[in-house]
């Protein structure tokens, strides 16, 4: 007779599978579909590393005029119904496809979508009053994804968290969904006439919207998501902190202090195998921390497409940025005559305001052995330029985040920052007793302060070269990639989803 032999009760336990926590991020744009700036860049990068983290995550955006065929093509239709913005009932259509391992959806509407632009028309609050709505509808037509979580991201999707629980609360579905609001950048708010509160958001008599959404006689879209999701989250910890304050509150910093317990700094990452020297299809010679001084292979190739004199004993320093009054344009204008002087070549490339393009092409025309000024977008050349140049610039007035600074470091290129944001977050300033720091830096919006740290910089260029390919270690060493972000997002999704 076999004799049975007993189980233990953790033997016979069938273990349950894990369960991943479902998060859909809502965004206007994502790359490679959309993308207008930082904002493109996390929603077409961050989800890829959440998925590598356990998380569920999935993108919703419009089916926006200026995505490729290539993808339009790719897209599978899912179904339609209609989404009411105030008293009209309007069309949706609902599309899916995967794209990099992570599945987008896609709001359809021509009326709305089919635009040249992503924004900057009349009708912007209808567009998003749709939009949003139409996120919170095409939950219903997910099949088995239904979100724990809405990742909300700036001011075009801040109304969901109101409709969320002011048209929606009464029905079970939608009981126990969550939401995250992020701040990208705090200075797009979403302010319209208050007219629109009735006959587009359709909250006439919802006096707890009313009030949220209610400022200086107008309606701020923004300010409303404030006070209805449950967590705000923002691109660095140091932006969190700045914006308790009215200089970077933007006229909601009694908010953010109101809500202070609930407002999270989590940095931005970079997705390092798409910005990497040692692969980057874009430049000139490839290279890597090893072989860094490959660089310098880089910055000839540079000099010469551009246009400026090949020399390697000049230091280079560069801009690729939008061209706008927070960028710290008027500090770089103010004093670049006086910083080319130095035996300092500049290159600037950017669109954005015409007074800032204007005043960069006349500086060039003053310095045309010194300066290029390069005012178009062009991805090719602004990884050439992150692989050729010595210094980057970014002073800026303010910066939630920046990922220019953080792309930089990893292309051997030794940013020169003005400590805000996560400016300050990212570059450790040199320190030149102990040799340690990833860049240099400078405290006050001041353009000789920018001037003087640039100096100190070129002149360490020109006299070490040993302590200045140890700050290129240094910088080359950080890693901001998206890995570590992505784990405090999940976190964070842990945390809110259990209460």
């Amino acid at each position: 007779m076999k004799k049975k032999t007993l189980k233990t009760e953790a033997e016979t336990q069938v273990k349950a599978p894990v369960q991943k926590r479902k998060v859909l991020l809502a965004a206007f744009e994502a790359y490679p579909f959309a993308k207008t700036g930082g904002l493109g860049d996390v929603m077409g990068s961050l989800p890829k590393f959440l998925i590598k983290e356990g998380v569920d995550a999935r993108v919703i955006m419009p089916k926006l005029q200026v995505i490729k065929d290539e993808y339009v093509k790719k897209m599978k239709f899912i179904c339609s119904f209609t989404v009411s913005v105030s008293w009209r009932n309007q069309y949706c259509g609902l599309y899916e496809m995967v794209h990099d391992g992570v599945r987008f959806y896609f709001v359809d509407n021509e009326y709305y979508f089919r635009r040249e632009k992503l924004y900057g028309y009349y009708d912007d609050a209808e567009r998003v009053a749709y939009f949003c709505n139409a996120v919170l509808r095409s939950i219903a037509y997910m099949g088995d994804f239904k979100p724990e979580i809405i990742q909300c991201n700036d001011w075009h999707t801040a109304l969901i968290p109101v409709y969320l629980k002011e048209l929606y609360g009464a029905n079970p579905f939608y009981y126990d969904i969550k939401t995250i609001f992020t701040i990208h950048n705090l200075k797009f708010q979403g302010v319209f006439g208050k007219e629109i509160i009735g006959d587009v958001l359709g909250l006439y008599g919802h006096t707890a919207a009313e009030d949220s959404l209610d400022y200086e006689d107008a309606v701020n879209l923004l300010k409303g998501a404030l006070f209805y999701t449950d967590i705000i989250t923002t691109v660095s910890n140091t932006y969190a902190d700045e914006i308790k304050y009215e200089f970077f509150g933007e006229g909601l910093g009694w908010v953010m202090r109101l809500r202070a317990q609930s407002l999270i700094g989590i940095l931005n990452g970079v997705d390092y195998g798409e910005f990497d020297p040692e692969t980057d299809p874009l430049i000139v010679r490839n290279y890597s921390l090893k072989t860094r001084r490959e660089k310098t292979v880089n910055k000839t190739a540079l000099q010469k497409e551009v246009g400026l004199p090949v020399r390697e004993d000049v230091p280079v320093a560069a801009m690729v940025s939008r061209l706008s009054e927070q960028k710290g344009i008027d500090l770089l204008l103010y004093i670049a005559d006086e910083l080319v002087r130095e035996d300092i070549q500049l290159i600037v490339l950017g669109t954005g305001e015409e007074k800032y393009m204007q005043g960069l092409k006349e500086l060039e025309a003053r310095n045309s052995s010194k300066v290029r000024a390069i005012m178009k977008f062009d991805e090719g050349l602004s990884r050439r330029i992150y692989a050729g140049a010595d210094m980057f610039l970014m002073p800026s007035r303010f910066e939630p985040c920046g990922l220019s600074q953080i792309i930089s470091m990893r292309y051997g290129t030794i940013p020169i920052v003005r400590e805000t944001g996560g400016l300050k977050d990212t570059v450790i300033s040199y320190n030149k007793y102990t040799g340690e720091g990833t860049g240099f830096s400078f405290k006050n919006y001041n353009a000789h302060e920018l001037l003087f740290t640039t100096k100190n910089a070129a002149k360490l260029y020109r006299e070490d070269r040993k302590a200045w390919d140890n700050i290129m270690i240094q910088a080359m060493k950080e890693d901001f990639s998206w890995t570590v972000s992505a784990r405090k997002y999940k976190k964070l999704y842990d945390e809110l989803a259990r209460k």
